[in-house]
């Protein structure tokens, strides 16, 4: 059980002369503490305005320490204290064991987002040790008559990072703390594994920083010295760019991912003057070209030829046990009517036609007949004929009406050490009254799934399973699947018509199915979710997919140390229900409207409140080029949250696919 004893009064100056008072308690013995977790204790402040007290226990002058991030962060809160609120709750923490901290901000990231925090900052810069510190004694052993006061600096100066509280109890942030911090070392010994600075490759920049600057951060954060790989003119190359100071150079080097892709990155790598410990890409055309080009470094890798099944979606469908009978490969169009004609038997429709290679869910079509078969296969071939990788192949298999996932997972030797299973919502091609235009483009994915605890064991079970026949050991891996044979579906839950899973023997269109459940695989990604779905994942379970890749490219013991570290969640679950939900294309236009998810959201307060993170990606003057564009670009996603249930997120999801609008002008 948390203990709590007065520390006494102090008095608090800043270098403008603003002078609160704070009175301080100590905190010791958090509930719940494992094994290795490093031990902590804490120094709560609540600040008031002066007081008139004769018996002041601690002098506070900051004056002399404004560039220590401790300090920064008092004057904050009295600088807020001085806009006329009643006070402020601050926690310092303090540990009592040295170590060096696995990334520096792992305060700011593992209490985001929190709803009993304003505010959480790490006071030590990236691989900084965390010195032991003793507790200061209490306010019971002054005699009464003292009139010495302390220097209230030298106390705080050691703490290792700060919350500032909502209007809340401190006992309230002892449980919450438990469930963020709990559970893992977040110090590791210097002695044992010293933490010095790496460097990685990272090859491919991404299109612009709102695609990225999580990972950047993360990368800084963690001690880690990036160097971008890119072609001339890629928007991280300008030293001046208000961005190069995450990335400490830039290297010019052609990464089409054609045949000399490997030798080009390799080249790049033995060229540059500082050693590099590791690459990085998380482009899916060029994982298995980095993987060869880390073979022949001698650095960490997985299998090139595992990146190059999971790259292929032909290949990964024959390997599979689920499904495989029921599929066919065809490397071009003139394949089609020699593999009709040398059928026994008819086929079964609705099918599903892609190309090997695509993302996106792009020209992927549900077809339901010969004919709409021989169009969706020519029109797949077609995609990726003339790319710098070209490829004709495509794959036709069974459409499967079960629930569909996104199943995210962090392995290491085999080891499933985070899993992150979310529901992928019905798509306009999941209709069963769906022509062969319509698309499978994501509508929304929610945070945690609903399925059933069974079914998403199945997930997990199965899918590692496929990992490793791929040939894979560790990584970040993004799998995408449905539920054959689920228990549950999507039926509306509201008579607005919102949809949700329920029970299929409750449903309308319910019907006897087997018992046993089977895990269709789509497609693997070796890599982490695209960016907003690692953002998302990072705001519900406080787990980082690119902090934890860049590790896993380093792979030297004490950057698997932290990566096995930065693996464990909130102990208690996501933090909240969250929809990561995307506006497509509807009309064919130039857009209008600046930023239409901004605009939306300074006009629907509400939900702003409600709306951890979005983006924007067609902005004023950009071409909307509607919904049978042969490329899928959504105009913005929103992740909205509730704390209160999946129902009451639901419900502000159809909120804001029901108001969203945009000014465009129509396109001929």
């Amino acid at each position: 059980m948390t203990t709590s004893q007065d520390l006494g009064l102090a008095e608090i100056v800043t270098s403008t002369q603003h002078v609160v008072h704070a009175q301080l308690y100590l905190r010791d013995n958090f509930a719940q503490k494992t094994a290795n977790e490093p031990e902590l204790w804490a120094i709560d402040l609540v600040l008031t305005q002066p007081l008139k007290y004769n018996l002041l226990r601690y002098h506070i002058d900051l004056s002399n320490h404004l560039n220590d991030a401790w300090a920064q962060f008092l004057v904050s809160a009295v600088e807020d204290l001085s806009k006329n609120e009643p006070s402020i709750s601050l926690r310092f923490l303090f540990s009592k064991t040295t170590g060096q901290i696995i990334r520096n901000d792992l305060f700011e990231r593992r209490f985001e987002c929190c709803n009993l925090v304003t505010s959480a900052r790490t006071f030590l810069s990236p691989l900084q040790n965390a010195t032991a510190t003793l507790q200061p004694k209490t306010i019971t052993s002054i005699p009464a008559s003292s009139s010495e006061k302390q220097d209230g600096a030298s106390l705080l100066g050691s703490a290792i990072g700060g919350i500032r509280l909502q209007v809340t109890p401190f006992a309230d942030l002892d449980a919450e703390q438990f469930n963020r911090l709990g559970g893992f070392s977040w110090l590791l010994s210097s002695e044992e594994a010293p933490l010095v600075p790496k460097r990685i490759a990272w090859v491919q920049g991404r299109e612009d920083i709102d695609c990225i600057e999580r990972a950047l951060r993360a990368a800084a954060a963690l001690g880690i010295h990036l160097v971008v790989f890119d072609e001339p003119g890629h928007w991280l190359q300008d030293p001046n760019s208000p961005w190069a100071h995450l990335r400490e150079d830039f290297v010019e080097v052609d990464i089409a991912p054609n045949d000399g892709f490997p030798d080009r990155v390799v080249a790049a790598v033995r060229a540059y003057p500082k050693p590099i410990d590791g690459i990085v890409t998380i482009s899916d055309v060029r994982l298995a070209g980095v993987a060869a080009a880390c073979k022949i470094l001698g650095l960490p890798s997985e299998s090139p030829i595992a990146y190059e099944i999971a790259a292929d979606k032909g290949r990964t469908r024959l390997l599979e046990t689920v499904g495989a009978e029921e599929s066919f490969v065809l490397s071009s169009t003139d394949e089609l009517d020699g593999y009709l004609s040398s059928r026994t038997s008819p086929l079964t429709f609705p099918l599903v036609v892609k190309p090997v290679i695509g993302w996106s869910s792009d020209c992927v079509t549900k077809v339901r007949d010969l004919n709409e078969l021989q169009l969706a296969v020519r029109k797949a071939s077609d995609r990726h004929a003339d790319s710098p990788k070209p490829s004709t192949a495509v794959v036709v298999e069974p459409y499967v009406a079960g629930p569909e996932v996104d199943a995210n997972f962090v392995m290491l030797d085999g080891e499933i050490l985070f899993a992150d299973i979310n529901d992928d919502f019905p798509s306009p091609a999941d209709s069963s009254s769906a022509t062969a235009k319509a698309n499978f483009q994501e509508t929304q994915n929610v945070i945690p799934s609903a399925l059933p605890a069974e079914e998403l064991q199945a997930i997990q079970d199965q899918l590692r399973t496929s990992l490793l026949r791929q040939g894979f050991s560790s990584g970040i891996f993004h799998c995408e699947a449905r539920v054959r044979n689920s228990s549950v579906r999507y039926a509306p839950v509201s008579p607005s018509g919102v949809l949700d899973l329920v029970s299929a023997s409750a449903s309308a269109d319910s019907q006897d199915h087997p018992k046993e459940i089977e895990v269709y695989l789509h497609e693997i990604n070796a890599r982490p979710p695209g960016y907003l779905e690692s953002v998302a994942v990072l705001l519900a379970h406080g787990i980082d997919y690119y902090a934890l890749r860049m590790l896993l490219a380093i792979g030297d013991p004490a950057s698997l140390q932290r990566f096995r570290a930065l693996s464990v969640s909130f102990l208690n679950g996501s933090q909240f229900h969250l929809s990561v939900m995307i506006i497509q294309q509807t009309r064919r236009g130039i857009m209008k409207s600046r930023d239409a998810a901004q605009e939306f959201l300074e006009k629907h307060p509400d939900i702003k409140a409600n709306v951890v993170d979005y983006y924007t990606r067609k902005k004023g003057g950009d071409i909307l080029e509607g919904p049978d564009a042969a490329s899928l670009w959504w105009i913005a996603f929103f992740s909205v949250i509730s704390r209160t249930s999946r129902r009451d997120l639901l419900e502000r999801v159809a909120f804001i696919e029901k108001e969203f609008d945009y000014e465009f002008d129509p396109l001929p």
